[in-house]
Parts: C-alpha cells; structure tokens; sequence
C-alpha cells in the first residue's frame, strides 16, 4: 500500500512527534527516506516511544505548543514541507473531563493554527488532519459508522475532535479550493493498540502495567465493544491517502480507517487474548468507573478507503496483541527498541496478504 519511492526525499511536517502515534509515524517516515520536521510538546510520559526509541535522532525535533500560532507557524515555515500529518492532540477522555477548557484549545484551536500556517506554505502538496473514530454523533448501536454519518460526541475529548473534523472542511472549502492549492483531507481510525504506549487510563498500557508487576489488572467497563487495530494499521492509511492527494488520485474528503467488524470485541476479550500472549499469569477484574461517561459500543466502516485507496487491514486482532506484547516484553529486557520497532513496520509492511 506504501510507496516507498514516492516517500524518499520528500519534506514532511508532523505535529505530535513526541506522542505513540507520531512516534511510530516518525520512525516509518525515516525508514522511507523522507526528511522529517516534527513540532509537539515534549513527551508525554516517561518512559515513551519518542525516548526509548530514539526517535529525536531521526528527524529535526522541535518542542512547542499548538496552541501557539506564531511558534507553530515558524516551525513550518522553516521546514517548507511537501507534506504535512496533523497528530498532536489532547487524546484522553478522561483528561478531557478534567480539562476542558485545554482539551478545546488544543483539538480545535491548534488545528485552526496549523491550518493557517499551511496557507503559507508554498511548496505544500498534501495536508491530512488526524480525528479520531470517537468524532461520530454515537447512538450505541453495532452499526459501523460511515463517514457521511453525523458527526457528535458526548465528552469534551470526542465533540472537540467533530469540531476539529467541521473546521478541516471548511478551511478545505474556503481557503485551499484554488488551482494549485493543498489537498486537504482528515482521518478517522479506531482503537489504536501497539509497543509504545505508556499512557494513563488507556486499555493496553495499563493491562501491560499490571501484567508486567504481577498485579490484577482493573477494567472499567469490560462489556465496552471498540475497533482495535495495531498502529500501523491506521498509519498505513494515512501514508497512503497522503501519497494520493499529493498526486491528485483521490477526493479530499474524511476517510475511516477501521479493523475487520470480527475485531471489534470486549473490553475483557482483549484483556484475555493479551494475557495468553503474557509469558506469567495475568488476571483482571472489573471495577466502577469514575469518568462520568464512556461509550458501550463503537465500530468504523472502512469500506471507502478499502474500494477507493485500496488500502486493507493486513494484521488480525491477535497478532496486534501479539506483537505489542513481544514489543513491551523486549524493552523490558532492554533490548534495541529502535531496531524491534523496524522490526515490526518491515515486517507489516512486507507481509503480502491482507484481511
């Protein structure tokens, strides 16, 4: 699905470089030759992909807020970019409750700053806004959303990314409609899961954490239904629709890049099938929640980027799980993470079927 001629040279701007998506962006985007400028706060967790990886050595590095147009605006400018990702974010929902205020400033205002400053990038080609699958106007049913769906969001985190998904369109329809303008389009994926991720309050970072400390794990909601996917599987996606929108092959518009409808299971099936890959027992229990609300059921449609970019899930649910459990079990050996991390992308990428 990638194209790694088309990437060799190319000039990339990526916000958000420092988080577990952006990190293994970064490292997939190096491999593939392109010259990469990443602009994001510093790290969010210690440990983090962004350090144990080594991901500050493959690209020019430069740590600041979106939120701050004119910072954020220089940082682009000089790197005078054929391309640029939009990651950064406030990804939680549960940070979100607690900071609301921040969590709109960050997912709505800083993706209007990054979109003005792509006014002002000459060379720019392509444009893709990442959202996320919790955009969708959620009725809780096991019905896949599509992209023309209503958009929504019950907590500050979701409703602040359908927001940053109206603007996306209306900066496309209002200021990047001209000949020779950049391709704007966003991206919505699932669940993302993968070796990396420390966050907080987050599913496998924090069954890993209990696994690996021997501790039963606490689940908040283990009936919840979401769209689990290895990482590389929506970055995939966003490569691939970055490669057709620079060639002027495909609709600037949202795409939805989900998992097969038989990888949208529990809570608790995740917790279980990570436990059989776990070389200790492993254990969970389901505990009250205290976020206010959390979604039962979530599930993508990705027949669009399927039928149009020909882009398809190439991992199952297990090896996901799999290979996110090897990668957590080699850093704790304090192996090369920079080397397993290859490891994995060349082997996804190389792997020549697909679901």
């Amino acid at each position: 699905m990638v194209n790694p001629e088309f990437w060799r040279g190319k000039r990339v701007f990526l916000t958000g470089h420092t988080g577990f998506k952006g990190g293994w962006l970064s490292i997939w985007l190096h491999r593939l030759g392109a010259e990469v400028t990443g602009f994001a706060l510093p790290p969010p967790t210690a440990p983090s992909l962004f350090a144990s990886a080594g991901v500050e050595g493959l690209l020019h590095s430069t740590l600041g807020d979106i939120r701050d147009a004119e910072a954020l605006t220089a940082a682009l400018t000089a790197a005078d970019p054929d391309i640029v990702f939009h990651l950064a974010a406030q990804p939680l929902v549960g940070d979100s409750y607690r900071d609301p205020v921040g969590t709109y400033a960050t997912n709505v205002t800083g993706t209007l700053n990054l979109l003005q400053a792509a006014r002002q990038a000459p060379r720019l080609g392509a444009v893709v806004v990442v959202t996320t699958d919790k955009c969708y106007e959620n009725r809780e049913t096991k019905t896949p959303y599509r992209e023309g769906d209503a958009l929504g969001g019950h907590d500050p985190y979701s409703s602040s990314k359908a927001c940053a998904e109206i603007l996306t369109h209306a900066w496309r329809r209002s200021f990047f409609h001209t000949e020779g303008a950049a391709r704007i389009a966003s991206a919505r994926a699932g669940n993302v899961i993968g070796g990396g991720d420390w966050a907080e309050h987050r599913l496998v970072p924090d069954l890993l954490r209990a696994y690996a400390a021997g501790e039963t794990a606490r689940l908040r909601h283990p009936g919840s239904i979401r769209p689990w996917q290895h990482v590389l599987e929506p970055l995939s996606g966003y490569l691939t629709l970055a490669e057709r929108l620079y060639d002027n092959r495909i609709d600037e518009r949202a795409w939805n890049f989900g998992p097969p409808l038989a990888d949208c299971i529990s809570v608790g099936d995740i917790a279980d099938l990570l436990a059989s890959y776990w070389p200790t027992p492993a254990a969970w229990q389901a505990v009250p929640s205290e976020l206010p609300h959390e979604a039962g059921v979530l599930m993508l449609d990705a027949s669009l980027a399927q039928k149009k970019l020909q882009w398809r899930p190439r991992w199952p649910l297990s090896e996901a799980l799999r290979r996110t459990a090897e990668w957590h079990l080699a850093w704790m050996e304090g192996q090369d993470m920079y080397a397993i991390s290859t490891g994995q992308i060349d082997a996804y990428a190389q792997r020549p079927d697909s679901l």
